[in-house]
């Protein structure tokens, strides 16, 4: 079969599986990113996430992750909302997740039709294959960018001229030698929308994000407390952060999802923070289960709703609060103190004189700094 030939079908493939986009980029990454990458360590911007500085030459080079690959199969699935997420921060005693995560676990999703995709391009061409969806090192938004699935915005993420902000991304690398779909090239043009609305002024400039400072990061892959600093921006935000996302222009071309496993669980669009916090271990596993909420684990679940109570302003949510004093986690009791704070500092007060031993160091801070 012709090399022409053979990627329309795997493409024409792909879509029939629920893939929206499917190009191909080389097995190769320019320099720029490796550079980029390597400076993003160098300034500690990753912070928690050991991870990204394993074995580099792995992630920041194809070869490197699997020297037999000749090209990669780049997918990506639409997640596009139906309405805009902004206009959930305004619910105060409402709780705001992510888009992407307000419904079953996109990595589970895309992985089965991965395998499928796979296991079709091995029948049909004898070829080795390796898929990975956050699996493996792979700089997947660097190599979408490659294939032309879209371009790294200004805020990092990968903006697409049909789907805006809101495409999941996979890939397949190969060694099949299948001709290479031309770059796509940057159109943000002189638009910093994605910089200047972000809360907690995560880029320290166009192209580059501090991890430390960013809401998505912070939410959900920070284990401690949240730093002080980035509590009351983060509003009702419990799990992740889609500012940044939401106000592309170029989102004017989105298109809303129609895979039922990416649609909004009605439960999730606007929870009350109350149900929430109350929530112990087995519920947190049982509501979350097939989640990607729930590798966070309900601690820390419970650590952001807190910290969304204490932003609400609503005196009404002091009771939820105080009810996780005595919280098993350190960290949930000690968010709970903060929460108290904000919203009854004169009863905060009262309650300390029978609390004035804590074993938590952290917990202690709390106290003492909510107390003056």
């Amino acid at each position: 079969m012709a090399a022409a030939d053979l990627k329309t079908l795997i493409v024409d493939k792909a879509r029939s599986l629920g893939f929206d986009l499917a190009r191909v980029a080389p097995a190769a990454l320019a320099d720029r990113y490796r550079l980029a990458f390597d400076q993003f360590l160098a300034d500690g911007r990753q912070g928690d996430m050991d991870w990204l500085a394993r074995t580099p030459e792995r992630r920041t080079s194809p070869k490197g992750l699997w020297p037999e690959a000749r090209s990669i199969l780049m997918l990506a699935a639409n997640y596009g909302p139906a309405t805009d997420p902004m206009t959930r921060l305004g619910r105060r005693d409402r709780a705001t997740i992510s888009v992407y995560a307000q419904n079953r676990d996109y990595h589970d999703i895309l992985k089965k039709r991965l395998k499928e995709l796979g296991r079709y391009i091995a029948q049909t061409t004898g070829a080795e294959l390796k898929v990975f969806v956050d699996t493996a090192p792979v700089m997947e938004k660097p190599l979408a960018q490659a294939a032309g699935l879209g371009w790294q915005g200004k805020h990092t993420n990968l903006v697409s001229r049909d789907y805006g902000s809101w495409l999941f991304l996979a890939e397949i690398f190969t060694t099949l030698d299948l001709e290479p779909d031309a770059a796509e090239s940057d159109h943000c043009g002189q638009c910093r929308r994605c910089l200047d609305i972000c809360p907690t002024a995560a880029f320290p400039a166009p192209y580059t994000l501090d991890a430390r400072r960013c809401l998505s990061y912070l939410t959900i892959e920070h284990k401690g407390p949240i730093p002080a600093e980035f509590r009351a921006p983060m509003g009702n935000r419990i799990y992740g952060c889609d500012d940044c996302l939401s106000v592309c222009p170029w989102n004017k071309f989105a298109q809303s999802a129609v895979e039922p496993s990416f649609l909004p669980r009605a439960e999730l669009t606007a929870p009350r923070l109350a149900d929430l916090a109350a929530l112990d271990d087995a519920a947190f596993r049982e509501i979350f289960a097939g989640s990607p909420i729930k590798r966070i684990g309900r601690d820390r679940f419970v650590r952001n709703v807190l910290i969304a109570i204490g932003n609400s302003g609503n005196a009404g949510l002091a009771t939820t609060a105080e009810q996780l004093l005595d919280d098993p986690s350190p960290l949930v009791r000690g968010m709970a103190v903060w929460a108290l704070g904000r919203l009854t500092p004169m009863h905060l007060a009262t309650l300390a004189p029978a609390r004035a031993v804590e074993l938590d160091e952290d917990v202690r801070a709390e106290w003492d700094t909510a107390l003056g």
